[in-house]
């Protein structure tokens, strides 16, 4: 395992690597000093040849960092990947006392010609340099590579270092991998692969798909009571449920669907409360998801794409006449309003929030009551009564005012939510 001190191995087997092997190649260099300073310190002190080895910059490698290391993670375990890194270092040669440049010259070909023929880091090297990095251990050789550092590179490199350029040369050392200290999680054998160890079951069918909500009298949304069809592709009948899930209930609500009046589509009947008494509990004005369920015969079921339903509430009002001026409309709603449903009264072309929602016993069979407060509402100019039509608006939807009369049947605004000023 390769601890945290793995960087700073690398940098001393690099320092005594060219401390041995730079005088060997050059005879004339026996005083060679060779470094890990900044290059703005690197010559405080020394006045003979030297070579300064700066770690300029360090990369996470791409290839590496979401790898298991070999041998360390079993099959069926996991484990946090190793910090796997590039090091980037930047060789430095600084002449005599005098500062003969030919002597860095040789400095730095002497260097040089030792990485050439040098491009991989011995385990013994790496040991001797620093005991207990556990970097000779790692599974991968370190490598040293020669970079390119262009000289619009090497301006910028020195002048963030705030030093004047001295001749170099840059090196890639990679692969370093820092073994993360969390442990390694394994899982329990598996015992079965599904029900009766059947394994992954395939399905040659295509699932449900839906594209849209008809609903009754080119309305925008259903009422309790209505009939809707659902349209789309691979609808059928057979093992077939509908699912409508709301934010607002605790469970999704299950219907059987019934064979369409055209091709594409699946019929629905929204219960009402003579289908079943709990629909006044167990529906909620406003938002669904809507998606088509069907379970085959082995194998998980198939699940179509959800679409969005919208329930309008079913309401009465009273009183059907008031006088001008403040008025106090009481607004029953069918269902049930939940708590935390955002309720508005729409009377005429304004809106107001409600004083109270209150909400029968749960053993009663009965709306919720929304109780409102207008102000100022007034008759028509010529002081003849004023016929205002209310909706009560749930989670944004809102109720529908409109009646089909006469033959042939026209829509018409329903008497029986009007509000006359006298």
């Amino acid at each position: 395992m390769s601890e945290s001190t793995a960087i700073a191995a690398t940098t001393t087997t690099l320092q005594h690597l060219l401390s041995g092997g730079i005088p060997s190649r050059d005879q004339s260099l026996p005083g060679l000093v060779v470094t890990t300073m900044p290059p703005d310190l690197a010559r405080k002190g020394h006045n003979s040849a030297q070579l300064n080895i700066f770690l300029y910059q360090t990369q996470v490698n791409a290839a590496w960092r979401n790898l298991d290391i070999p041998n360390q993670v079993r099959p069926g375990e996991t484990a946090t990947p190793p910090l796997a890194l590039n090091l980037h270092y930047m060789l430095t040669a600084y002449g005599d006392e005098n500062d003969d440049e030919t002597v860095s010259h040789r400095v730095l070909g002497g260097a040089m010609s030792v990485l050439h023929d040098h491009p991989l880091l011995g385990r013994a090297e790496i040991s001797s340099a620093l005991a207990g990095s556990g970097l000779e251990n790692q599974f991968e050789r370190l490598r040293i590579t020669p970079i390119v550092l262009l000289m619009d590179e090497m301006s910028k490199l020195w002048t963030a270092l705030q030093s004047n350029y001295r001749l170099s040369a840059g090196y890639e050392v990679t692969v370093l991998l820092i073994d993360s200290t969390l442990p390694v999680k394994a899982s329990l054998p598996v015992l079965k692969r599904s029900a009766d160890d059947r394994g992954p079951v395939a399905v040659a069918g295509r699932a449900p798909s839906l594209d849209g909500i008809r609903y009754p009298r080119s309305q925008q949304a259903a009422r309790l009571g209505d009939d809707i069809a659902l349209t789309g592709s691979y609808l059928a009948v057979a093992n077939t449920t509908v699912e409508f899930s709301s934010l607002r209930l605790p469970k999704p609500i299950l219907l059987t669907p019934t064979v369409g009046d055209r091709t594409g589509e699946i019929k629905l009947h929204i219960p009402s409360l003579a289908d079943d008494p709990n629909a006044m509990t167990n529906w909620v004005p406003g938002l669904y998801t809507v998606a088509v369920i069907v379970q085959q015969t082995s194998g998980p079921p198939l699940i179509s794409n959800e679409i969005a339903f919208a329930l309008a509430p079913t309401i009465t009002r009273t009183p059907t006449t008031a006088a001008a001026g403040t008025i106090n409309p009481a607004i029953t709603c069918t269902p049930r309003i939940a708590a935390g449903q955002r309720v508005l009264l729409l009377f005429g072309d304004g809106q107001t929030t409600p004083d109270s929602v209150d909400q029968p016993p749960p053993a009663a069979n009965a709306p919720s009551l929304a109780k409102f407060t207008l102000n100022s509402v007034a008759k028509n100019a010529d002081g003849t009564a004023k016929t205002y039509t209310v909706r009560l608006r749930v989670d944004g939807i809102d109720s529908i005012p409109v009646i089909l009369t006469g033959t042939p049947p026209l829509p018409a605004f329903d008497p029986a939510q009007q509000i006359t000023i006298t």
